[in-house]
């Protein structure tokens, strides 16, 4: 490890300033801790000393020239990115300033089909045509995650006034594609390609993860640190790695969309958890891989009602996915796991998302054991209680039945599900998680999404749509 990266500026700032006890006449008005709810004032003490705000030598993160400054240029020398900037309001924040920054009121922008609800915010406040395109059908995962230089170079083609690309490397499950080829596709239009990373900021560890778009011609990268690394909730990196992103604009929408009294703790995690991340050895990777693999065995061994799907070169180690077996639903099982306190990252009709961190967290054994409960109560469903409904067929590429500004000057209502289809939606539909939209707003819902949306909503899936179980808002 470069030895400059043993140090965490502004953690140590924080609590050498904790050490001053000092007496605060700024805000915030907790005090440093000192006046809270009994309630909560134990387990929040710590945090709360270290809760600062910007008074003299902690800095200030919209204008950075003190420890902010340091701490975010170790993390741009530690993923070798030209400049990184810490998020204080999660990856959503970077992806709206990022989608502002490089595109402008009407022009047209190719994304991702299957991408998160935050782009589609982006674009939509950016007033921009977006094209969508639809990844490829992989049957060893049994989702629409293959994305190919081919279907970029003809999405391109199509639109060569396009103004940039935006994809999603990897894809919630941990699934990924050639990303160095796609990027080269783009760079031969001159136009730069913004990678939703949320869920790959681990990937600077190495084989056998899978490689960065930082490193394979992404232009303006978005990781949640909070996801896959140990940083707090809402705790993200922006990176921007060559000549082709315009930064005075991205720090001047960074400002929009970041909070002006951001938190001091969540970007000490960002200083701590790139830290933890350049630090981790090859020993602390041997001992992690063992601990995968011997939690793989127990999950692929724990039930015949699931198959463990196998892993490979295209996929991040720490997601294991669960296929579930004719007669029960991923809900199902998912619901049964959380009754054994086990508690997956998401389920959808087929499949349960299992999440796995950095460092060994689980007593293998005592796994097992809960796992036998389960499988006993699974014993007990009836097997028969779901019909698979098949995915809602979408074109390879798609524009929007009306754009974002004749959409602003319409008025909406709200109608239940018997009478949505081939309407004109108005609000983006979306089971969370994973928080990617099953219909779009300003797309006209066919019957196969309507069917698709009742049949989630009949075995549990969450949405984050008011009123969704009875219909939604159309135009």
């Amino acid at each position: 490890m470069n030895p400059s990266q043993n140090k965490t500026p502004l953690y140590e700032a924080l609590l050498n300033f904790k050490e001053k006890n000092s007496y605060s006449f700024h805000v915030p008005g907790h005090k440093f801790g000192t006046v809270f709810s009994e309630s909560g004032k134990e387990l929040f003490q710590s945090i709360l000393e270290v809760d600062a705000t910007e008074i003299t030598g902690l800095d200030d993160l919209h204008a950075a020239k003190g420890v902010i400054k340091e701490a975010q240029e170790l993390a741009s020398q530690f993923f070798e990115s030209d400049d990184t900037y810490f998020l204080v309001n999660g990856t959503t924040s970077g992806i709206l300033a990022a989608v502002m920054s490089v595109c402008r009121p009407g022009e047209k922008v190719i994304v991702q089909r299957n991408c998160h609800k935050s782009i589609l915010h982006g674009l939509e406040l950016a007033g921009a045509q977006p094209v969508f395109l639809m990844p490829d059908y992989e049957e060893d995962t049994g989702r629409y995650s293959g994305v190919t230089a081919k279907i970029i170079n003809e999405a391109l083609k199509q639109h060569s006034d396009a103004s940039a690309v935006f994809l999603t490397y990897p894809d919630y499950f941990g699934r990924v594609f050639d990303m160095k080829e796609v990027c080269e596709v783009v760079h031969n239009y001159q136009v730069p390609v913004v990678v939703d990373e949320a869920h790959g900021v681990h990937f600077k560890l190495g084989p056998p993860f899978p490689p960065s778009s930082i490193d394979l011609g992404g232009d303006l990268i978005i990781q949640s640190a909070h996801k896959m690394a140990p940083a707090m909730t809402m705790a993200s990196f922006l990176h921007v790695k060559g000549e082709k992103i315009d930064q005075s604009r991205l720090n001047y929408y960074l400002q929009i969309f970041q909070s002006s009294s951001p938190s001091y703790p969540l970007m000490a995690s960002l200083d701590l958890a790139r830290h933890y991340l350049a630090s981790f050895s090859q020993a602390d990777k041997s001992n992690l891989l063992t601990y995968i693999d011997g939690l793989r065995k127990v999950w692929s061994e724990a039930s015949r009602y699931w198959d463990l799907l196998p892993g490979g070169y295209s996929d991040d180690p720490l997601k294991l996915t669960l296929e579930v077996r004719a007669g029960l639903s991923g809900f199902q099982v998912a619901e049964i796991l959380e009754d054994h306190h086990l508690y997956p990252e998401l389920a959808t009709e087929k499949q349960v998302l299992l999440t796995i961190g950095l460092a060994p967290t689980i007593h293998l054994h005592k796994l097992h054991e809960r796992l036998e409960e389960v499988n006993c109560q699974l014993k007990k469903q009836p097997k028969n209680a779901t019909i698979s409904v098949d995915q809602p067929q979408f074109p390879k590429f798609q524009t929007l039945d009306i754009d974002y500004a004749e959409m602003s000057l319409k008025s909406a209502k709200f109608v239940e599900w018997s009478y949505v289809a081939n309407r004109i939606c108005a609000e983006a539909i979306v089971p969370y998680p994973p928080g990617i939209p099953l219909i779009l707003k300003g797309e006209r819902v066919s019957k196969e999404q309507v069917t698709s949306v009742k049949s989630l909503l009949r075995q549990g899936a969450s949405f984050q749509n008011v009123h969704v179980e009875r219909g939604i808002w159309v135009f």
